[in-house]
């Protein structure tokens, strides 16, 4: 079987930072592995046992470990059900999805039926919101709400809007130096300040040891989208390389039948929530 990481060894210095960053959550939690037709499936269930029940998407080339340290302001309300995405970093299998089709809603809708439930409240960003937003097309009747999160899936930029991260790319894979790294990640951060130890961490972990996966989800098609009728929030960042607010709102505003959009105005795709923010995030899926 083709597996996702360079080494066994490489595999293992992944799992080293996934369980480290669990357990900096100081929190409770356990492991959940469901059978999918596409493979086994990881999840974290944490949060509040008594909170409406909440599907958590990561990132691409990411774990749900790293993406709860960012989305610790939805563990009180919420009991959070964080998946692994099947084929990346993580303790999912290492199937490999396309990205350009709609297999990943496929998957996550039965990653909803084999947790147990009809329909459930859904948040995803990035990688994972366009996992969201292809779900939505495919089980429409299984989203009870969702918060699609610097969404890919919507009007992804044009791939040449990411030449800038290439050649950084491949002179960090040629030299392993730090400042390479950096450079990769500033166009997607805008600015330094924004890459924290945690990101820097996660995506070095990622690109030293796994094939790392370019392909976003693919624009998913209006008519799947209108199916749609959950109350969905849309979230886009100004500046965003990849998934642009000035490309992204609009189209979201065009297919989703109840859509709340929002401007996340100076900000690139990596960066830091508000409190505002993550209080609006709140109650929208509250």
């Amino acid at each position: 079987m083709k597996t996702i990481y360079n080494t066994p060894q490489g595999k293992q210095k992944i799992l080293a930072l996934y369980d480290e960053q669990l357990s900096r959550l100081k929190t409770s939690y356990h492991d959940i592995y469901l059978d999918t037709s596409f493979g086994q499936t990881h999840l974290i269930e944490t949060g509040n046992p008594a909170g409406l029940p909440l599907l958590v998407f990561h990132g691409g080339n990411a774990t749900s470990a790293y993406n709860l340290l960012a989305c610790r302001f939805l563990f009180d309300p919420f009991h959070i059900y964080a998946v692994d995405t099947i084929g990346h970093p993580g303790k999912s299998a290492e199937m490999t999805l396309s990205p350009n089709n709609y297999d990943y809603g496929k998957w996550a809708s039965e990653v909803i039926t084999n947790l147990g439930f009809q329909k459930i409240r859904c948040f995803g960003g990035s990688f994972g919101a366009g996992i969201l937003a292809k779900t939505m097309c495919v089980a429409p009747e299984k989203i009870e709400k969702a918060v699609l999160y610097v969404p890919s899936g919507i009007k992804n930029a044009p791939a040449i809007n990411l030449i800038s991260m290439a050649l950084p790319m491949m002179l960090y894979w040629a030299t392993h130096q730090q400042k390479w790294l950096i450079k990769t990640l500033l166009p997607m951060a805008v600015t330094e300040d924004n890459i924290d130890l945690d990101a820097f961490e996660t995506a070095k972990c990622s690109i030293d040891n796994a094939k790392v996966k370019a392909g976003m989800p693919s624009n998913v098609a209006v008519n799947d989208m209108q199916k749609c009728q959950a109350p969905t929030l849309v979230l886009a960042g100004e500046k965003d390389c990849m998934f642009p607010a000035a490309r992204v709102i609009p189209q979201a505003e065009k297919m989703i039948p109840h859509c709340e959009t929002y401007l996340l105005k100076g900000r690139g795709h990596i960066h830091s929530l508000t409190e505002a923010e993550k209080q609006r995030i709140v109650q929208f899926l509250g």
